[in-house]
């Protein structure tokens, strides 16, 4: 029986091309944000200096809503599909960036890399936006825990295979060898964009727009005045306002330790970049795999909602474990323990975090740009942590910035969605 061609229509396609466009931004993310931070901590850079080039390369990802949600929310239509066409076109940009890579040559500084990637996370988050809306608008609600898992699966092996091989390209054959296999180990990754269609009878590839309508600058305006007031209408919501400082919270608190406690471990305890990525690569794969994968289905089974707070509960308790750990000085010994703590649990919160923020955002008629603006204040959070991290080492101990992140932790467990939230309909 014919089938049609590959299209989100069919499950295990949506799956495939999910998976595959996540794996595309964890590899990215693994290069550019775990095994190059390493590599210049360990040539000296501060820790104030990795926290501007990791705030430099996420700021794009917080602009996110405002320039791309409305754009993918209007749906243009296209012979590629109105959501497809876009991947296409930022996936495109986003390798001309990485190409750029190519020319700062082998001696290149951390400020023109981290502008040069910040290029790319600029087309990255509109390849990530319109990815994110072909999830919302094809993906059933009992399927969205797998689906999480599966992106975040694809993330997270991205994520490791990216710091482990370009932490050991970057220490044996330098920069200008890592970009290179950057570029070539994306390109594949990308492509899958072209090979899955929205609907069976989209083109496979097309230039043209499909006769877009003409409208008079009046319209435009007072369409986008009334799109303006639906989005905000909709976070006018008490329930709505939580979640989004929730998400600005979460990614705040994890990078307020995260990042000073990396360059510690490389400045202060002696160990090599190239060790320490592999190590954060491991402990990522374990929870994004495996973990993930028993988390997905649990969420499919007693909803987001519920899932969340457990996780929510679970990242307090392994933070308030990292400090006394800390605290009982231990923090050279226990090293790897503590990243375990610092970074597994939190990666199995994503997995339930996804589909209540993605339940969340179905209400009303601005579904990618309401869920950009859930994930632009979990990048805020992300920039705004990573930014604050040096100057916060200086004026308090570890041991009292990880005690901290888990009473945040707690308190994001007082405002997420209740246990009911996202139950999965019978």
């Amino acid at each position: 029986m014919n089938q049609g061609p590959p299209s989100l229509h069919r499950s295990r396609w949506r799956f495939c091309l999910f998976t595959l466009l996540y794996l595309y931004q964890g590899v990215v993310a693994g290069f550019g944000l775990t095994a190059l931070a390493n590599h210049f901590a360990a040539s000296g850079a501060s820790t104030a200096e990795v926290g501007r080039h990791l705030a430099l390369v996420g700021l794009p990802w917080v602009l996110q809503p405002l320039l791309w949600g409305p754009v993918i929310d209007r749906g243009t239509p296209h012979r590629m599909g109105p959501r497809r066409a876009w991947l296409v076109l930022a996936l495109l940009g986003a390798q001309a960036s990485l190409a750029g890579l190519l020319l700062l040559g082998a001696q290149a500084g951390l400020t023109a890399i981290s502008l040069v990637l910040a290029l790319h996370s600029l087309a990255a988050s509109l390849a990530d936006t319109a990815t994110d809306r072909m999830i919302a608008g094809s993906v059933p609600t009992d399927e969205l825990g797998r689906t999480s898992a599966a992106t975040r699966a694809g993330f997270v092996i991205g994520s490791a295979a990216g710091s482990a091989v370009f932490a050991w390209i970057l220490a044996a054959h330098g920069f200008s060898v890592a970009a290179g296999a950057l570029l070539g180990l994306t390109t594949p990754l990308a492509l899958a964009a072209l090979l899955v269609r929205e609907d069976p009878g989209d083109a496979l590839l097309a230039l043209r727009w499909r006769h877009p309508e003409r409208r008079s600058p009046g319209r435009r305006a007072s369409e986008a005045l009334a799109f303006a007031q639906k989005l905000l209408a909709a976070f006018r919501r008490r329930d709505a306002a939580l979640l989004l400082a929730m998400c600005f919270s979460i990614d705040l608190g994890l990078a307020l330790f995260q990042v000073p406690f990396a360059v510690a471990l490389v400045q202060v305890h002696g160990w090599d970049a190239e060790s320490l990525s592999r190590l954060q690569a491991l402990l990522a794969l374990l929870g994004g795999t495996l973990g993930a994968a028993g988390i997905g289905a649990a969420v499919d089974r007693i909803g987001p909602g519920r899932a969340l707070r457990l996780l929510l509960l679970a990242c307090a308790a392994a933070f308030a474990a990292a400090g006394a750990l800390i605290a009982a000085g231990l923090e050279a010994a226990a090293g790897p323990v503590i990243l375990g703590l610092a970074s597994v649990v939190p990666a199995l919160l994503y997995v339930a975090l996804q589909p209540a923020v993605l339940l969340a955002s179905r209400a009303g008629g601005a579904s990618a740009t309401q869920f950009q603006i859930y994930m632009a204040a979990m990048n805020l959070g992300d920039v705004t942590g990573a930014a604050l991290a040096g100057p916060l080492a200086a004026i308090l101990a570890s041991t009292l910035v990880a005690f901290g992140v888990a009473g945040l932790f707690l308190a994001c467990t007082r405002v997420a969605p209740g246990a009911e939230s996202g139950r999965p309909a019978k």
